[in-house]
């Protein structure tokens, strides 16, 4: 059993354009997937573990890059991730 399997389930209802939703459709009828929320939450999964590797990869790389000086009331006023994602796109 996962993480995920473990938790308890919620509902989300979402719109879709018609393509969409047929795509979901003939995802599931190949097998892969028992039901379209079985679908769904393998997308999310793998965004979510996808973001996490590019913001690794984005903190080892400020890590080996040149001392920044970072703001005490700029990273309270925005978060630290986000001022050091700023910074990383300004190079």
């Amino acid at each position: 059993m996962t993480y995920y399997e473990a938790m308890p389930m919620t509902s989300l209802n979402i719109s879709l354009p018609e393509a969409l939703k047929e795509y979901v459709e003939g995802q599931v009828a190949s097998g892969d997937w028992a039901t379209p929320s079985e679908y769904v939450r393998e997308l999310i999964r793998q965004d979510k573990e996808r973001r996490l590797g590019n913001l690794e990869q984005d903190l080892i790389a400020a890590a080996k890059g040149p001392k920044i000086e970072l703001p005490v009331a700029e990273i309270r006023r925005k978060g630290l991730l986000l001022v050091l994602r700023q910074r990383a796109r300004r190079k």
